[in-house]
């Protein structure tokens, strides 16, 4: 066991790398179990606040409460900030107030926000009343911005300096105050007016002579970030010009607060997996979610599967006598629905990325779907002489088999098209393409795949 935090599971092979481990696991809730106080910190001391917050999601309601009574108050405000948003409230609801309240007080302001905007009224005033009066009022402030805007997303505690300051002057401001923040990258440089003017990194403030000129020494990428400005473009911001920190200015450009890179990871992070979720047509959700809960949120979308499956079906009624006199068909059908199926998934998965990181825009949007349509032709044209061959083989029909590798051409060339097409289209009618793009691509490559086999079978088989 190392010294300071650890993660659970690091002693472990690279595949179980920072996994809970079973056996500390059975050994805090025998802890638990026993009531044995002293033995649950002893275990927990040496562990992250974001190991402590999986082992309370993974563990059951029962179970849980029990931990969180026990473990009382050694609890830290950091496990807060990192538990799932689905169990969060429950275990707020457990926490004793006192030590609710010195948890959040140990908070930056950034998580205190986190915190707050996804409870219910009651609870977000209980956490206020524990914070200090000016904390309190920095915290509404950031309230007041609107939902995943930078305003909520940026921390009230920064570090600032008059842009005339030395090192020296700067130096000496941060050894004298005692309010400086836990963690942070840059000293923001302002005007009189308050108004951001650049960032100087620690380092450079650290490794520069006393009577250097903070201007001296500041960075040549600098971005300012509007308060109301929407977290993703934040987040796109960060990566795309390799930001630490960036400072965020009211709607007179006044410096309000200070937004760092592990925020705007972790919004990204975020996106990535609510574009994964909602490809799947499961929504936002998480492994602590109820059963009705769940149900809800997948529902709706099995029922537009529903639907167009049942649209797929009467292009298939539309040549029951075909299929009746080659029963082969039949058997073929589900080949050519799959390929295309598949096909149209992958170029909407390039195509809903590509949106998602700016990558595909106005500007290259028609090469984008050149290629896609021409890697599908291409596809089509490899698996139609593959899918010819089988016809021929299997059935001894070589017109069978040319129908099904014509169809198969046409529907991977169209796969490819509207994989590409359809979420474009979306995005410029202000419809998230992650989370209705599915059912499209899936209702076309269906249609034209039956549609293409079925009547192509009818013209050269009857």
């Amino acid at each position: 066991m190392s010294t300071g935090d650890e993660t659970i599971g690091t002693d472990k092979g690279q595949d179980d790398a920072y996994m809970l481990d079973r056996r500390r696991v059975a050994q805090i809730l025998y802890a638990v179990d026993t009531n044995d106080k002293a033995e649950l910190a002893n275990l927990m001391e040496p562990l992250h606040a974001a190991d402590i917050a999986d082992l309370l999601e993974q563990v059951n309601a029962y179970d849980r409460a029990r931990l969180i009574r026990l473990y009382d108050r050694e609890f830290d405000g950091e496990i807060l900030s990192e538990l799932d948003e689905a169990i969060r409230e429950e275990v707020i609801a457990i926490l004793n107030p006192q030590v609710l309240a010195e948890a959040v007080r140990d908070l930056d302001s950034d998580d205190v926000v986190d915190l707050l905007e996804d409870l219910e009224e009651p609870q977000q005033e209980a956490i206020l009343d524990a914070l200090e009066d000016s904390d309190r009022v920095a915290i509404e402030q950031s309230l007041s911005y609107p939902e995943n805007s930078a305003g909520r997303l940026m921390q009230r505690e920064v570090v600032m300096a008059p842009e005339h300051w030395t090192v020296g002057q700067a130096i000496d401001f941060m050894r004298e105050r005692s309010d400086l923040p836990a963690q942070f990258y840059h000293v923001v440089m302002v005007s009189p007016r308050l108004h951001p003017v650049g960032n100087v990194t620690l380092g450079r403030i650290m490794s520069a002579r006393r009577e250097v000129p903070l201007t001296d020494l500041r960075e040549e990428t600098f971005q300012v970030i509007p308060a109301d400005q929407d977290e993703e473009d934040v987040a796109y911001a960060f990566n795309q010009y390799h930001l630490i920190s960036a400072p965020v200015v009211d709607d007179e450009g006044r410096l309000v607060g200070v937004i760092t890179i592990d925020d705007a990871m972790a919004v990204l992070d975020e996106e990535h997996e609510e574009d994964i979720l909602r490809l799947a047509g499961v929504g936002e959700g998480s492994l602590s979610d109820r059963v009705i809960d769940t149900t809800k949120r997948r529902f709706p979308w099995l029922a537009v599967n529903l639907v167009t499956a049942v649209l797929a079906s009467m292009v298939i009624s539309m040549f029951e006598d075909t299929i009746a006199r080659f029963v082969a068909l039949a058997v073929l059908m589900p080949i050519v629905a799959s390929m295309g199926g598949n096909a149209g998934t992958q170029s909407l998965t390039v195509a809903v990325r590509a949106l998602a990181t700016r990558d595909l825009t106005g500007s290259n949007v028609w090469r984008v779907i050149r290629r896609e349509v021409l890697v599908g032709l291409v596809n089509g044209l490899i698996f139609a002489v593959v899918m010819g061959c089988v016809g021929l083989l299997w059935f001894g029909s070589p017109q069978l088999g040319a129908v099904i590798g014509v169809a198969m051409v046409i529907n991977l060339v169209v796969a490819g098209l509207a994989g590409t097409v359809v979420p474009v289209m979306l995005e410029k009618m202000n419809v998230d393409p992650a989370l209705a793009s599915g059912a499209f691509v899936t209702t076309v490559t269906d249609i034209v795949g039956f549609f293409a086999f079925l009547g192509l079978a009818g013209l050269v088989l009857l």
